[in-house]
């Protein structure tokens, strides 16, 4: 399958990459370890030792360096294999593993799979709203067993949440949602805004309405090619003006990494600042949670069963009928497809 190999992918959550030990995980296909040293440093490698081709994953930290786990050959965060306990215990010459750029931010760690002098750090995608910093995060992964732009559709068309959320996050409204569809360079955005709807007793709850309380409620999508996506949501009581600048509002997180043609790495993140106090940090952890379930056990069979429908039909060789809301997931698949054939190019 052909990837835009040349931009910032999510590889990790920050916190999962510890002192500990190495992390292994499959990233468009190809198999990365990460890991940090002794200062702390996190850094990204070609999963396998180049000795007898042990996943170097399977090897652990020692003295700020990753040791295979099978003959003790250390590396540094480079590459480099600067331990060899065997014999004269000299490196062996051209013993290295290829490298990946890898920058911490946002409390994420961005990998860039493509041509390092390429690997420009101002053009990590923008997600300052979860810089640990100023923010509380509330975070959480799934992995999914579907294509990683099922996922962007699902998430640039939220017209789905009516059929696939009935009972969780759709008040059964959305479908009459006014939206616009803005695209500016390589990023598009889609807004929908639904008027004097009740939110779904779960919502109200949640947010402290009085039952049947009528409100309106944005919900504003910014995709970022390849994959990385940010949702803006608030409501406010129907008829508010300017509801955008006066309700409450919440900000997440979707950020999509392929780890093969047919399954997606799914980070998912909530956050609130630190200006709110302690209970952010209870607030934040509590949506996480709310918003696994429908995730899990909502969105993921869907996707999963679209996928086995799929199979390894591309998706336009399947020649699916397009509606109105589709107008924001064929755009973002359009962009990400210029970009792909020019990069191949």
């Amino acid at each position: 399958m052909s990837y835009l190999n040349n931009a910032w992918y999510v590889a990790a959550w920050a916190s999962e990459v510890t002192g500990a030990g190495p992390l292994g995980r499959v990233i468009l296909d190809r198999p990365i370890v990460l890991w940090r040293d002794s200062s702390g440093q996190a850094n990204a490698q070609q999963d396998r030792c180049p000795h007898r081709f042990l996943p170097l994953s399977l090897g652990r930290v020692k003295e700020g360096t990753l040791v295979c786990g099978y003959h003790g050959l250390g590396f540094n965060g480079q590459g480099q294999c600067v331990h060899n306990p065997h014999g004269n215990q000299e490196p062996p010459k051209g013993a290295r593993v290829q490298s990946y750029p890898l920058v911490e931010r946002w409390s994420l760690l961005w990998i860039w799979m493509g041509d390092p002098a390429l690997a420009t750090q101002d053009s990590i995608p923008n997600f300052e709203r979860f810089d640990p910093e100023g923010f509380y995060v509330g975070q959480g992964y799934l992995l999914l067993q579907a294509n990683y732009q099922l996922e962007t559709d699902n998430l640039m068309d939220l017209s789905h949440l009516d059929y696939v959320h009935p009972n969780s996050l759709s008040s059964g409204s959305d479908v009459e949602a006014e939206t616009a569809l803005v695209q500016e360079g390589r990023t598009v955005f889609s807004r929908r805004l639904t008027r004097g709807e009740r939110l779904p007793p779960v919502l109200e709850q949640r947010h402290g309405y009085t039952p049947g309380t009528l409100v309106d409620r944005w919900l504003d999508m910014r995709w970022e090619a390849p994959c990385n996506l940010e949702l803006l949501v608030g409501h406010a009581l129907a008829g508010v003006p300017d509801l955008r600048a006066t309700g409450a509002g919440m900000c997440f997180a979707h950020l999509l990494t392929p780890e093969s043609e047919k399954s997606t790495h799914y980070w998912f993140a909530v956050s609130r600042p630190r200006s709110i106090g302690e209970q952010g940090r209870s607030m934040v952890d509590s949506e996480i949670e709310f918003l696994r379930r429908p995730f899990e056990t909502e969105d993921l069979p869907v996707l999963e069963a679209q996928q086995k429908s799929l199979g390894s039909t591309p998706f336009w060789d399947a020649k699916p009928i397009l509606l109105w809301t589709d107008a924001a997931a064929v755009r973002a698949r359009r962009v990400l497809d210029a970009l792909i054939a020019a990069e191949s190019n």
